[in-house]
């Protein structure tokens, strides 16, 4: 397949995928950017559904309070540094407004990264809906509601060798709400170095 073809049939598969989609999307591009995939975990997006999978997690809800979903936030903020730093991958905490993509291009284009996987993890406060337990006196659950609170996401900047430049982003808060995204220049980047049969 000549390359000429191969990039009509790219922008067909992409339009037709987009008109197949056009109830579910908001706004439409000419141009890959770069590709945003939402992780939706709908057993941690119910009162009910959380309660099931805390239970599912530590056997019984009895220590289902916001003190124990901040220790988990912190673990897990932990843990990401702990194995950074094992493992020389740099954590910068960056400020509002900064734009996290432009700082992960940058020190792409400052040092050598070997081989794939993570390169680099962005620390930045944003707002994510979280839960907030209420207990009685004698300590039952009477309420168990979402409200929104500025929290810490992870940005986990990964080099893969199909993809390019991948980003998986999580809050730190349960039900942690995962976000991926490639962008679009650095997949062409990397797939444009690949043979393509038939050229």
């Amino acid at each position: 397949m000549s390359r000429a073809c191969l990039l009509a049939y790219r922008a067909w598969m992409g339009e037709a995928f987009s008109d197949r989609c056009e109830g579910l999307l908001t706004g439409r591009y000419d141009c890959v950017d770069r590709i945003v995939l939402n992780a939706y975990f709908s057993v941690g997006s119910s009162p009910g559904g959380f309660r099931t999978w805390w239970r599912g997690l530590y056997g019984d809800d009895g220590a289902l309070d916001n003190a124990h979903l901040m220790r988990m936030a912190g673990r897990f903020a932990r843990r990401v540094r702990g194995w950074a730093a094992a493992n020389g991958v740099p954590v910068i905490d960056c400020g509002r407004g900064e734009r996290k993509h432009e700082i992960a291009r940058e020190y792409l284009a400052g040092h050598t990264v070997l081989g794939p996987g993570v390169f680099l993890v962005l620390v930045a406060r944003a707002p994510v809906p979280v839960w907030d337990v209420k207990r009685s006196q004698a300590g039952v659950i009477v309420n168990l509601a979402r409200k929104t609170a500025f929290v810490n996401h992870y940005s986990f900047h990964i080099l893969d060798r199909v993809w390019g430049h991948v980003t998986i982003k999580m809050s730190s808060h349960p039900p942690f709400r995962p976000r991926s995204s490639s962008t679009g220049t650095s997949t062409w980047r990397v797939r444009r170095t690949r043979p393509v049969s038939g050229s």
